[in-house]
Protein backbone atom coordinates (compact mmCIF):
# COMPACT_ATOMS: atom_id res chain seq x y z
CA UNK A 1 0.00 0.00 0.00
CA UNK A 2 2.99 2.15 1.18
CA UNK A 3 4.77 1.55 -2.28
CA UNK A 4 1.63 2.11 -4.42
CA UNK A 5 0.85 5.46 -2.19
CA UNK A 6 4.42 6.66 -2.89
CA UNK A 7 4.41 5.79 -6.88
CA UNK A 8 1.20 7.56 -7.50
CA UNK A 9 2.98 10.54 -5.89
CA UNK A 10 6.30 10.40 -7.82
CA UNK A 11 3.43 9.66 -10.77
CA UNK A 12 1.71 13.08 -10.23
CA UNK A 13 -1.47 11.24 -10.09
CA UNK A 14 -1.69 12.63 -6.02
CA UNK A 15 -0.27 15.30 -4.10
CA UNK A 16 2.65 14.27 -1.79
CA UNK A 17 4.84 17.09 -0.30
CA UNK A 18 8.12 18.00 -1.65
CA UNK A 19 10.37 16.05 0.73
CA UNK A 20 8.74 12.82 0.06
CA UNK A 21 11.10 11.19 -2.48
CA UNK A 22 13.83 12.03 -0.19
CA UNK A 23 12.21 11.05 3.25
CA UNK A 24 12.02 7.78 1.35
CA UNK A 25 15.91 6.91 0.73
CA UNK A 26 16.99 8.41 4.56
CA UNK A 27 14.38 6.29 6.14
CA UNK A 28 15.85 2.95 4.17
CA UNK A 29 18.89 3.93 5.55
CA UNK A 30 17.80 4.42 9.23
CA UNK A 31 15.64 1.49 9.26
CA UNK A 32 18.64 -0.49 8.14
CA UNK A 33 20.52 0.61 10.61
CA UNK A 34 17.93 -0.29 13.18
CA UNK A 35 17.27 -3.69 11.87
CA UNK A 36 21.11 -4.43 11.51
CA UNK A 37 21.24 -3.22 15.26
CA UNK A 38 18.47 -5.97 16.28
CA UNK A 39 19.90 -8.34 14.42
CA UNK A 40 23.28 -8.18 16.28
CA UNK A 41 21.20 -7.91 19.95
CA UNK A 42 19.07 -10.79 19.22
CA UNK A 43 21.65 -12.82 18.03
CA UNK A 44 24.10 -11.89 21.26
CA UNK A 45 21.51 -13.01 23.04
CA UNK A 46 21.71 -16.46 22.08
CA UNK A 47 18.11 -15.88 19.79
CA UNK A 48 17.56 -18.79 17.05
CA UNK A 49 18.01 -18.00 13.77
CA UNK A 50 14.05 -17.15 13.41
CA UNK A 51 13.86 -14.86 15.91
CA UNK A 52 17.16 -13.00 15.16
CA UNK A 53 15.07 -12.71 11.30
CA UNK A 54 12.04 -11.52 12.96
CA UNK A 55 13.82 -8.79 15.01
CA UNK A 56 15.47 -7.59 11.89
CA UNK A 57 11.76 -7.25 10.72
CA UNK A 58 10.68 -4.97 13.26
CA UNK A 59 12.08 -1.62 12.22
CA UNK A 60 10.67 -2.15 8.88
CA UNK A 61 7.08 -3.21 10.09
CA UNK A 62 7.36 -0.26 12.21
CA UNK A 63 8.15 2.50 9.89
CA UNK A 64 5.82 0.82 7.37
CA UNK A 65 3.26 1.36 9.83
CA UNK A 66 4.13 5.05 10.02
CA UNK A 67 3.88 5.54 6.51
CA UNK A 68 0.97 3.74 5.69
CA UNK A 69 -0.96 6.25 8.54
CA UNK A 70 1.03 9.21 6.98
CA UNK A 71 0.40 8.94 3.59
CA UNK A 72 -3.77 8.18 3.99
CA UNK A 73 -4.05 10.70 6.23
CA UNK A 74 -6.37 13.39 5.04
CA UNK A 75 -4.40 17.22 4.62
Amino acid sequence: MVISMRMAGMMGLTPQSPGEPFRMVAEKHAAASESMFAMAHAASRGASADRVMSAALVPYSRRTRANSRRLTRKS
